[in-house]
């Protein structure tokens, strides 16, 4: 596990921000799901920050996108991804920006 990973969560109106930091691995793209699970009916738009990433492992990777897709409520979400790690991160089958 990664333990120099966190998010910074700050919310306005409709549009929720993640600012990730640290290591991404399995255990933390655990933790980024819970994050948009638990704030999802509360925001119209996410954007997912990366630039605070130092590295991916394709652990995190793979985790995070094989259960998006498992986070039901949250469907309606646009997730947008920003920094030089998004591409890393985001989804190919989704309606993501």
């Amino acid at each position: 596990m990664a333990g120099n990973f966190r998010i910074t969560v700050h919310q306005n109106s409709d549009d929720l921000h993640l600012r990730l930091e640290g290591d991404f691995d399995g255990n933390a793209a655990l933790e980024l799901l819970k994050a948009l699970e638990k704030r999802c009916p509360f925001a119209s738009r996410t954007f997912i920050h990366t630039n605070g990433l130092r590295q991916i492992y394709p652990s995190g990777s793979s985790v995070f996108r094989s259960h998006l897709c498992d986070l039901k409520p949250c469907e309606h979400m646009l997730l947008h991804f920003t920094g030089d790690h998004a591409e890393d991160l985001r989804p190919e089958k989704r309606k993501l920006h």
